[in-house]
């Protein structure tokens, strides 16, 4: 029998610990299928700070999350044990080894066989987190949902940066490069030359635009023929959604997914073999009345609902 959240009919939502959706703590449960982790860390970012503060904004925004999924017809936390693993802390001053440290947390976290939603902190964790992914499935396919296509090369000579993961997740060989594609990308680049890079390293783009003109449920079917049966890691920067439905975040871009899309596209993976997810970038010293925050909780809660499934 699972431990499930606080019942909000008893204790108000605006009371008690700010846990992921009110859920235990991972040291008040035997063992958690699925367990929430936060990495306030936001050293890699090249434009607005702030997104160390995204973990304990999303806990706070989800406390009005309840635990039934009627979208995918599952209730997560009865399906699976689920737990939020509090905060996982790493150097704010070295980002080489807070990667390291990172890599070896997720690692014990998941020792035991469970699933892990990373919440972040900005999109440098991805790296460690695809790392860790890798060593206990092989080259996983991945969706990327974020504005911008994060496979550049360096940053101020710096190879590890929140722009800059996923090229070095390909160059060290943790992703299977047939099964990869960002998703939500649009806005200006330094020059064509990155998308013919992005398309050297193996990915698929669907771009904004291409959610718009060709749908929610075409790009679905697309998305899941590409990854067919692969172990399948989803990351997702907030700036993915317009900053009209993520002003919160660090580096927004005009003409984004809504909230809806996000959230159906995410849906529509419900066949997929989902072995680990990220939400990153949220950044609440830019948000306005939690938006940023509640569309996280809402992405975060629906990535769990997913792993729950399996």
């Amino acid at each position: 029998m699972t431990v499930g959240p606080v019942d909000s009919s008893r204790v108000p939502r605006f009371a008690g610990f700010a846990t992921f959706a009110r859920l235990p703590r991972l040291d008040q449960v035997e063992h958690a299928d699925v367990a929430v982790v936060g990495v306030p860390f936001d050293s890699g970012v090249s434009y607005r700070p702030g997104a160390r503060f995204g973990p304990a904004a999303l806990r706070e925004a989800s406390r009005l999350l309840r635990p039934y999924h009627p979208g995918l017809d599952v209730a997560p936390f009865e399906a699976a044990q689920v737990a939020d693993a509090g905060d996982i802390a790493v150097n704010p001053f070295n980002i080489g080894e807070a990667i390291e440290t990172l890599q070896q947390e997720v690692e014990a976290l998941s020792a035991g066989g469970t699933k892990l939603v990373t919440v972040g902190g900005d999109h440098t964790i991805a790296l460690p987190l695809l790392r860790a992914a890798a060593k206990k499935h092989g080259p996983v396919a991945l969706l990327h949902f974020d504005a911008h296509l994060d496979t550049w090369d360096t940053y101020f000579g710096e190879p590890y940066t929140h722009g800059t993961p996923f090229r070095r997740a390909v160059e060290e060989g943790v992703l299977d490069t047939s099964a990869v594609c960002h998703v939500g990308t649009r806005g200006p680049l330094y020059g064509k030359a990155d998308l013919d890079d992005d398309q050297k390293l193996g990915f698929g783009i669907v771009t904004a635009a291409d959610v718009l003109r060709r749908g929610v449920d075409e790009i679905v079917d697309a998305l899941r023929q590409r990854i067919g049966d692969r172990p399948l890691y989803v990351s997702v920067d907030i700036d993915v959604l317009d900053p009209a439905h993520a002003p919160g975040t660090g580096t927004p871009e005009a003409g984004g997914l809504t909230s809806r899309e996000l959230l159906e596209i995410l849906r529509g993976l419900r066949t997929c073999r989902l072995v680990g997810a990220d939400v990153v970038e949220l950044a609440p010293a830019y948000d306005h009345a939690e938006i940023t925050a509640v569309a996280a909780s809402h992405v975060a809660y629906d990535l769990v609902s997913l792993l729950s499934l399996r």
